[in-house]
């Protein structure tokens, strides 16, 4: 049985992964400090034998005992309202954790797969995003903490595979959603569908012509896999490129929750991108990999996800404040 270590195993995406990697039969490792993941992701495997779950921060010496063939290393704050507030930990997880998890790859001879995103293409020039463009990234804006980590984490991953060998992938991953995101991480897709619920206006940072492309999450999930399976070492996205406008997507969100709110209008923060669309024809020919499920499929799962939490769940995490 392959074993394989999933660092931020409680997290939106890496509660996935670990259901995906069960389905195939792995023996599973998660591994979360809890920060922003939330045990409720992955209490329905609690009860396998072959998932095994470690409270610990990455950013610490990592220790598993036996013999170890994949590591996904997922743990990091991925949304403005988290890296933000938390942006000592955003860094030293981007650059000490994926040090100790690269490290941990060499020693059991594990293949090596790190969570990297679009922002480090930045506020881009170039339309749409190819894996050759190198951004365009202020490193010492709100946003650098997560931007300038994960550019570094790209970067230690190519010197241990260039300079050690060690066998790694680097998935670029852009917007994504599905059930177990998070209400209040302040990305548009949760803050729109929370204030639907909740009977509020829409708020849209900016004048909402900025750009967005939703992939699903499960779609997401499968190109990741294939790009561990597979021999490529440069960086590939995955994303979805069917590109949406911020204000076009709120009145989405309004007729799939059937609600009548008005769209409100705030000053966009600063450094926000522009445009977000992937060109994944990387994806396509190296993973045979392109999203099959449609913005109206996934998201009609996604609002059936949220409707049905407790309504007490839907105002705690109400009135996120930062970004679309």
């Amino acid at each position: 049985m392959k074993r394989i270590l999933i660092t931020g195993g409680a997290g939106f995406l890496g509660s996935h992964l670990c259901d995906r990697f069960i389905k195939e039969g792995y023996e599973v490792i998660a591994m979360d400090n809890l920060i922003t993941g939330d045990m409720k992701n992955i209490e329905h495997l609690m009860p396998l034998e072959h998932f095994h779950f470690y409270h610990h921060d990455v950013s610490k010496y990592i220790h598993v005992p036996g013999e170890l063939d994949y590591i996904l290393h997922f743990a990091s704050p991925a949304s403005p309202i988290d890296y933000l507030k938390i942006p000592i930990p955003t860094l030293k997880v981007g650059s000490l954790g994926t040090h100790n998890c690269l490290g941990l790859a060499l020693a059991k001879g594990a293949r090596m797969l790190i969570a990297s995103t679009s922002e480090v293409y930045g506020d881009p020039v170039v339309h749409p995003q190819n894996e050759d463009y190198w951004g365009n990234v202020n490193p010492v804006g709100p946003r650098g903490v997560y931007d300038e980590a994960k550019r570094f984490q790209e970067a230690m991953t190519m010197a241990y595979h260039t300079f050690h060998g060690v066998e790694t992938r680097i998935v670029r991953i852009f917007n994504t959603y599905g059930p177990r995101m998070r209400l209040n991480d302040g990305r548009a897709l949760p803050a729109f569908i929370g204030q639907a619920l909740r009977g509020e206006d829409i708020t849209i940072f900016g004048d909402g012509s900025q750009t967005r492309s939703f992939c699903y999450v499960a779609d997401l999930v499968e190109g990741i896999y294939r790009l561990l399976q597979s021999d490529y070492a440069q960086p590939v996205n995955i994303g979805n490129p069917d590109e949406i406008s911020i204000l076009d997507f709120a009145k989405e969100i309004i007729s799939l929750t059937g609600t009548n709110q008005k769209i409100v209008f705030q000053d966009l923060p600063k450094d926000d991108p522009k445009q977000r669309k992937p060109d994944i024809s990387r994806a396509i020919d190296i993973l045979k990999w392109e999203p099959t499920i449609s913005r109206e499929e996934g998201l009609k799962i996604t609002y059936d996800y949220f409707k049905n939490l407790p309504e007490e769940h839907l105002y705690k995490y109400a009135h996120p404040k930062e970004f679309n």
